[in-house]
């Protein structure tokens, strides 16, 4: 018997009669997948290990101190109202979403500095302080952009990717868009200021793919920077993640907590339901996974011999990097370090070697870049008044190279290194004002989210790991089988995670139907 947390009292709950869909993790993939199937008819029931929603968007309260756990902001918010708008309902009444003005500072070592700006001009004027012989060259890649935003996102992101004539189809267009330039690569060759082709280039580490690998098919995100800004949720990502699972009770589905998949059953070839570790069984007439593609070919369907390309391709893929994330709580610091924003990325002295480093050896570095947020600039409530909550992220090797990094070991170490460089360049006098502390390593990543070899975004976006190459959305494996999130198609990343819902959306049948498969 299955029993409802107290938060759904009241919900609207759907005929037992109706086909039930079972959806493996809570996070942002899942969920909303959950809503596209309430809104087609099925009962959904969604199957979380964590203890509260969102995956990797939920967040962490240490004494008043929240932590947003991974995902800061919203860069296109048409996708979220999309898929509320698909359940009939308005995006904007549940949450409340902030554009900044300031989507990020970029700075060097040297001083140099660069911001991006929700106004043109402004980032205009940024560009031709940095480098003034580029201006042209920057507007050029911004066109660029455009034109990828629409083959890219709009175009192959947001439709199904898993049968070969869907790649036939779009070859003219990577050729013609040349993807098998990378994102640096293209960069280079519109602007010749080398921190300026950084600040360009930058994009991919965000989705997990080295900037001189990734296909340039991702310098897309600089439009959707330009075009629909950047927003901050008030209350994270989390917000968004419970405004979710709101939803999901309202259609009569269920979000269960603590409830881990050990095993998607198969009976002749079909999906016929999971699993749990204590040993409970669950009947579904179609499942969704959105666990990491790699864990549910690896271990959820570890007793099914497998036939198809992912028993080899995701043994030989290449892994995006993983991440070493220092969270912590400041006291007293509202209104210091007044030149520090939302967002704000430092950059080591190095930047391809850096890149080469945590991608192709292995090899933890003596020096950093860091992505520091500190998200009291616009949304207090994330710390005690007159406080700021931060997090610094490093991009680190994952787990899978040879001699990998023994974070039991140097974890500590690693953090005062973090601290360091913030004391250094952004947060003087940091050591006096720090309050709480926690740390994620790529064995959080591993151990937490059960993401292989700790990877922070699965499958690196490499143009031969994306869209058809990528683990299909329909499994290949078991009928009744799907897959969304960050390991499948469109791929990592806030707004491509909700939108692979949105292209299972297109490939699971409406609930009067499955009946009769």
């Amino acid at each position: 018997m299955l029993t409802r947390p107290e938060s759904f009292q009241g919900e609207r709950l759907v005929p037992a009669g109706r086909p039930h869909a079972i959806v493996i993790g809570a996070g942002m993939g899942g969920l909303a997948s959950a809503m596209r199937l309430g809104a087609k008819g099925y009962r959904v029931t969604v199957l979380d290990r964590l203890n509260s929603p969102g995956g990797r968007g939920s967040c962490v309260w240490q004494n008043g101190y929240r932590f947003d756990l991974g995902p800061t902001i919203v860069t296109v918010p048409h996708v979220f109202r999309d898929l509320w708008r698909a359940c009939g309902r308005d995006f904007d009444a549940d949450v409340t979403l902030v554009p900044l003005d300031t989507y990020y500072e970029i700075r060097w070592p040297d001083g140099s500095r660069f911001k991006v700006h929700a106004d043109d001009a402004a980032t205009l004027a940024e560009v031709a302080r940095l480098s003034p012989n580029d201006v042209a060259g920057y507007e050029r890649f911004l066109r660029d952009s455009e034109k990828r935003y629409h083959f890219g996102f709009e175009g192959l992101g947001r439709r199904p990717m898993n049968r070969l004539w869907d790649l036939v189809k779009v070859l003219p267009g990577f050729a013609m868009l040349r993807a098998d330039r990378s994102v640096y690569g293209h960069a280079a060759a519109c602007v010749r200021n080398e921190k300026l082709r950084m600040a360009l280039s930058l994009h991919p580490l965000f989705i997990g793919g080295n900037p001189t690998k990734v296909t340039s098919i991702y310098i897309l995100v600089s439009h959707l920077e330009k075009a629909f800004g950047v927003h901050y949720a008030i209350g994270g990502v989390d917000a968004i993640a419970r405004a979710m699972q709101g939803v999901v009770a309202d259609q009569g589905g269920l979000v269960r907590q603590n409830a881990e998949v050990d095993e998607i059953l198969l009976r002749d070839g079909r999906a016929t339901g999971v699993r749990l570790t204590g040993g409970e069984v669950l009947t579904s007439d179609i499942v969704v996974s959105n666990a990491d593609a790699g864990h549910t070919y690896d271990h959820l369907l570890r007793n099914v011999k497998r036939r198809r390309w992912t028993r080899k391709r995701l043994s030989r893929a290449k892994w995006s990097m993983s991440l070493f994330v220092w969270y912590f709580g400041t006291r007293g610091t509202r209104d210091k370090w007044a030149d520090v924003g939302h967002h704000t990325i430092l950059n080591g002295p190095r930047y391809k070697g850096l890149l080469r480093d945590i991608f192709e050896h292995g090899k933890l570095s003596d020096d950093m870049s860091l992505y520091v947020h500190r998200p009291t600039v616009t949304d207090p409530s994330a710390a005690p008044a007159g406080d700021d909550t931060f997090y610094a992220l490093s991009p680190v090797p994952h787990l899978r190279h040879d001699n990998p990094v023994d974070w039991g070991k140097m974890a500590e170490t690693y953090r005062q290194k973090v601290q360091a460089v913030l004391e250094d360049q952004l947060l003087p006098g940091l050591d006096a004002h720090l309050t709480e502390s926690l740390v994620f390593t790529p064995n959080t990543f591993r151990d937490r989210y059960l993401s292989p070899h700790g990877a922070g975004f699965s499958l690196e976006p490499r143009i031969l790991q994306s869209a058809w190459f990528r683990p299909h959305n329909v499994s290949e494996e078991a009928r009744g089988l799907y897959i969304v999130g960050a390991g499948t198609h469109p791929g990592a990343g806030l707004p491509s995670v909700v939108t692979s819902a949105e292209v299972l959306d297109q490939l699971v049948p409406n609930a009067e139907m499955v009946k009769q498969l």
